[in-house]
């Protein structure tokens, strides 16, 4: 069956070259805006196995998908990581692999990841105040992340990006400190507006700022706003001429947020959601038990798109299917 790069476009005329694959719902963080009690399971897990990973990425790519990225929860409590990293890059037609992840295990397996096929990395990391960072994840894990983070500037990925939620009263005073880091750095840090979720609604009201008063600081320093990439996430970029790094704006309350969105959703259970704060899931599962389903596996990938929604409904309090974020991976 032959398949191109226009069968990834909805009925808004938004294309698809990007997909986020989450791999587990777990993960070892408590941090204040998602889990602040810690990850609870439920019931005994099941969440996609290698071969089905492979099934699924083989049938996004046959429609022209050329990105993954590897979410969690945190994707690298996942033991076999290193043969997913594997069996996705060598899917023909993949050309970026991407990770999210808080960054824990990357001295110890970075380099491995990054021989297996690994292209770009995102590290979570909300301050660079070691006590505030404790404070928020509920981890003494600073040193760790931030050790994995230079390793990898010097493995030659494409990518290295860092995500902060933006939290008030929390660390939305660190600018300063950011533009020292991001000096010499050739990296990006990207300020990420706190959403509302199912369960968070008492913090989101205590600790919500909006994105575009940091944005409105970042340009009266100098920054300018960059293109965007066809494959580029969410985030409006700025760059500054004295500074290696760049700083990257994630404001999905802001106008027209959605008409950029070119990003597509598969829990670690199968099911693809077509957006974050969507209300359903259509499940892929059954059709990666086997390579013979391909074609089947293909066709509903392409026949669901047609039902992505122009927008979500985060300005009325809408929060859909998402009782928090580690539940399918931001």
């Amino acid at each position: 069956m032959e398949h191109n790069m226009a069968s990834l476009v909805d009925r808004f005329g938004r294309s698809f070259p990007y997909l986020r694959l989450s791999l587990t719902e777990a993960c070892n963080y408590r941090c204040s805006y998602c889990l602040p009690d810690g990850y609870q399971a439920e019931g005994r897990s099941r969440f996609l196995e290698l071969d089905e990973v492979r099934r699924l990425v083989r049938g996004f790519a046959a429609l022209g998908m050329s990105k993954i990225r590897l979410t969690g929860g945190e994707p690298t409590l996942r033991k076999d990581l290193l043969p997913i990293i594997g069996a996705v890059s060598a899917v023909p037609g993949i050309r970026r692999i991407a990770i999210t992840t808080n960054g824990t295990l990357l001295p110890r397996h970075i380099g491995a990841w990054r021989d297996a096929g690994l292209t770009a990395l995102n590290v979570s990391l909300d301050t660079l105040d070691p006590l505030r960072f404790h404070a928020i994840t509920g981890h003494d894990r600073f040193a760790e992340v931030t050790e994995g983070v230079e390793m990898a500037l010097g493995l030659g990925f494409d990518s290295v990006k860092l995500n902060a939620v933006l939290l008030r009263g929390r660390n939305d005073d660190e600018l300063p400190a950011w533009f020292d880091y991001l000096r010499e750095r050739d990296i990006a840090i990207r300020f990420i507006e706190l959403m509302r979720t199912g369960d968070n609604l008492e913090f989101f009201e205590r600790h919500h700022l909006r994105a575009e008063a940091l944005e409105e600081q970042i340009v009266e320093a100098g920054w300018t706003l960059r293109p965007r990439a066809p494959d580029a996430g969410p985030a409006r970029e700025y760059s500054h001429p004295d500074y290696r790094g760049r700083i990257g704006i994630i404001a999905p309350y802001s106008k027209d947020f959605c008409a950029g969105c070119n990003r597509l959703r598969v829990t670690a259970r199968g099911d693809l959601r077509l957006c974050l704060f969507g209300d359903f899931g259509i499940g892929l599962r059954e059709l990666l038990q086997s390579d013979d389903d391909f074609d089947a596996l293909v066709a509903r990938i392409s026949t669901q798109l047609g039902l992505k929604a122009a927008g979500h409904g985060l300005h009325q309090g809408e929060t859909g299917l998402t009782p928090h974020l580690a539940s399918i991976g931001g």
